[in-house]
């Protein structure tokens, strides 16, 4: 008996599992007929899209955009050109605006006065009356919504007790409500509202006439469909927010790290160049002190053991200052520099570089000039340098000055530049490229290395400001 029953079981899941090739195999048949269609509508499908869509991605020529840091032109979002998005971008910005709520809370309540009319009812009537309780309000729904679901609920409550018949601009008014309640209210709350709006519908089944012509089922599933579209759609909104919140978080942690990074290098630019500085200084304290004996024949022997010892302590310090460049420039990609540091009387040649790129720049010297240390004067050329790469690469072709003012106590270093002509900013109708450097992040821990002050920003004028005050005793 049991080998029977296993044998039975077997070829009804053998026909089970036939059954089931020959539905698989029918509906692959199917998406390759489906599949080769496509492929032979491609080209009108797409001629298709492109007439209801228009060319997507392709920024307007004439936009002129507006500026950003250093002049850079930043480009509007472009247009689409079709006319469904058009019309989407159209019914985006109605329903964003305060009138959407009123015009269509009014037309539901003309329509629910149309549909009276047509029911062969009186416009002065009960069930007009009714009808109109039930939609008017729906003006103010996004103005004071629980208000509004009261009044809307209870008229259709009221009119279905009543023995009213059931009006389909009611219904939709009552399901709109629910579904809006449901958006705001939390989970338990959106519950406790359907099992009482299922008890109101149960007792207009018992006790009233008013839904008789409707299948219970139907109500059930709408009244229930209606709550559940609203809460998925405010858990969609709340997973939304907290899914923006911490891209917010990641964004700005990875922003903190790329600008610590940042800082990390310039540092380190800055250390190598100012090992070229103290070498040299260094080297010539071990030289004079070598030297020295030989120079001065009335030296001591104390003398010129001491003099022995500071030229040893000086090239030792050498060595170690070596080891730590290596550390600096461990990066292979760091290019050893093998120019002088460059000082202050090399600023018209920098200047003379920049007018040679395309841009016009001035120079002006101010106030009594001092004597100023080689880490000083080097900083001074780096950020006037470092400014005019940034006009050229935000703003080329903007006029630019650059400014000098020697203080009792310290050198104002200013570098402005005007905004910049559209006409030489624009090639081909597209912004200048926007670059992704932290020469700003360099030119602030200069002036910070020194003791000074650094700011930087949009000038009244349209165009850009970088100005550094760099004390004369750091």
């Amino acid at each position: 008996m049991s080998g029977e029953k296993t044998l039975g079981s077997g070829a009804a899941e053998h026909v089970w599992r036939l059954s089931g090739r020959v539905v698989a195999g029918v509906g692959q048949l199917l998406l390759w007929v489906l599949a080769g269609l496509g492929r032979l509508l491609k080209p009108a499908q797409d001629k298709i899209m492109a007439r209801l869509y228009g060319a997507q991605g392709r920024p307007d020529p004439q936009a002129h955009g507006r500026y950003g840091p250093y002049g850079t032109m930043i480009a509007p979002s472009p247009a689409e050109s079709g006319p469904v998005p058009r019309s989407l971008a159209l019914w985006r910005r109605f329903t964003a605006s305060w009138v959407y709520a009123p015009v269509t809370g009014l037309l539901l309540a003309l329509a629910a006065l149309y549909e009276v009319g047509e029911a062969n009812q009186d416009l002065f009537s009960v069930p007009a009356g009714f009808a109109l309780a039930a939609t008017v309000p729906m003006v103010w729904r996004k103005e004071v919504l629980r208000p509004v679901a009261a009044i809307v609920l209870s008229a259709t409550a009221a009119a279905l007790l009543s023995g009213q018949a059931l009006l389909i601009t009611t219904l939709l008014s009552a399901l709109w409500v629910l579904y809006l309640l449901a958006q705001q209210l939390p989970r338990a709350s959106a519950g406790l509202l359907a099992c009482s709006t299922l008890a109101v519908i149960g007792v207009v089944y018992l006790a009233a006439s008013g839904l008789d012509e409707v299948p219970w089922p139907a109500v059930v599933v709408a009244v229930v469909g209606a709550i559940g579209l609203g809460d998925s759609r405010r858990t969609v909104a709340v997973t939304e927010a907290e899914a923006r919140e911490q891209n917010t978080e990641n964004l700005v942690r990875l922003d903190a790290a790329q600008r610590e990074q940042a800082v990390m290098r310039e540092r380190a630019r800055i250390a190598r160049e100012l090992h070229d500085v103290v070498a040299h200084s260094v080297s010539m304290i071990a030289v004079q002190a070598e030297t020295a004996p030989y120079t001065m024949s009335t030296l001591s022997d104390e003398a010129k053991r001491g003099y022995a010892e500071i030229a040893h302590t000086a090239r030792d310090a050498l060595v170690e200052m070596r080891r730590l460049l290596g550390v600096l420039r461990s990066d292979a990609a760091t290019e050893r520099e093998v120019t002088p540091q460059p000082r202050l009387d090399r600023l018209n040649e920098l200047i003379d570089q920049h007018r040679g790129a395309g841009g016009a720049a001035g120079l002006s010297v101010r106030g009594e000039e001092h004597p100023l240390s080689a880490t000083l004067e080097l900083s001074a050329y780096r950020i006037v340098q470092e400014a005019l790469t940034n006009v050229r690469r935000h703003a080329p072709g903007a006029p630019v000055q650059v400014e000098l003012v020697y203080q009792p106590d310290r050198l104002r270093v200013r570098v402005h530049n005007q905004p910049p002509d559209l006409a030489r900013t624009r090639v081909d109708g597209f912004p200048a490229p926007a670059s992704g450097g932290h020469g700003l992040i360099g030119m602030q821990e200069r002036a910070a290395m020194l003791g000074g002050r650094f700011q930087a920003g949009p000038a009244p004028d349209g165009g850009f400001d970088v100005e550094a005050e760099l004390p004369f005793g750091s």
